[in-house]
């Protein structure tokens, strides 16, 4: 698992630890298992928060972890053209590639650590495909595709499109040097990541040798979920069990606490696990396939001005690629 690593963890800035008497750390409501299923074009992914409350995920409304697979020759895949309205697409890499287009004129090809941040807005067509060389040879493919709500204020904002270098995320080190903390976006312990966000967000991916744990100070007006990608261990004050492809949902306060188990399995060196929170936006969602809006009335104008073709056309290199199915 590649993404972004160091030599010396030693040498990056320590996370300092809060004072327990002065903060609390969150408890953890639940802990769900992801279902696998398939997107795109059949690219196996887990669906990290089927089966939890929207209102518990705000302002949050999906996130798959795309495989992690290793494809053999000629299976890698992406997706068709798909339009997209109402809120913004977080797609991290941690090991293989993905190209990107959009009828905006954003894209390009993103691999180990890097994150392509689409802010959807008032529409348009995206598509997602591995470059032809790995299509050819086949390898490792792993990641993550975060859905980001936006407030009814910017649900109709110009698209734009963030193309977030492995090497421009803020690296951390835990207290003990136990965990290397990937800051993406947000702030953690006055350490922003690049990522810019309309709603307020933190995402992290941190990964935590055997037998660690961190203690990451978390804003208390955001909500707090962990996710691990890979590997086993335990959150929150009473050590919950975490095991690979479970979330982890946390109730109020100001820090939160994630361990790895002292023997990992086989193929994961360390416990790999994806941070995130975020300021509630509370509005009604009404959400269908591709577009996140607040209305069903408004869910109906999108596909109505999807169909008419307002949300955007293939370019001429593309034309003979279908984009007539929505798709997620």
């Amino acid at each position: 698992m590649p993404a972004v690593t160091v030599d010396n963890i030693l040498a990056l800035p320590r996370i300092q630890t809060p004072d327990p008497s002065v903060s609390v750390d969150r408890p953890v409501i639940s802990v769900t298992t992801a279902p696998t299923g398939y997107e795109g074009e059949g690219f196996p992914v887990r669906r990290a928060f089927a089966g939890v409350d929207i209102r518990a995920l705000d302002p949050f409304i999906h996130m798959d972890q795309m495989g992690e697979v290793e494809y053999a020759p000629g299976e890698p895949k992406g997706t068709p053209w798909h339009p997209h309205r109402g809120f913004e697409t977080v797609t991290y890499m941690i090991d293989g590639q993905m190209a990107h287009q959009d009828s905006h004129g954003g894209g390009g090809l993103i691999t180990n650590g890097d994150t392509q941040w689409m802010t959807a807005g008032s529409g348009l067509l995206h598509i997602e495909t591995p470059p032809e060389h790995l299509v050819v040879s086949g390898g490792l493919f792993h990641g993550v595709q975060l859905w980001v709500n936006l407030p009814r204020a910017d649900k109709f904002l110009e698209p734009a499109y963030q193309d977030i270098r492995a090497d421009n995320v803020a690296l951390l080190s835990s207290a003990d040097g136990g965990a290397l903390i990937r800051v993406i976006a947000g702030d953690v312990d006055g350490h922003a990541g690049p990522g810019s966000t309309h709603t307020p967000i933190t995402l992290v991916h941190a990964s935590i040798s055997p037998g660690a744990s961190v203690t990451l100070p978390w804003n208390r007006d955001f909500n707090a979920l962990v996710f691990s990608l890979g590997g086993n261990g335990s959150v929150g004050p009473n050590q919950q069990p975490l095991r690979e492809g479970q979330l982890a949902v946390f109730g109020q306060g100001d820090t939160l606490t994630v361990a790895a188990d002292s023997n990992q399995d086989a193929r994961h060196k360390n416990l790999e696990v994806f941070i995130l929170g975020g300021q509630p936006i509370r509005e009604p969602v009404a959400m269908y396939g591709p577009f996140v809006m607040n209305t069903k009335q408004e869910l109906m104008d999108a596909f109505d001005d999807f169909q008419a073709g307002k949300l955007g056309t293939i370019p001429a290199v593309h034309a003979g690629v279908s984009g007539s199915t929505p798709d997620a």
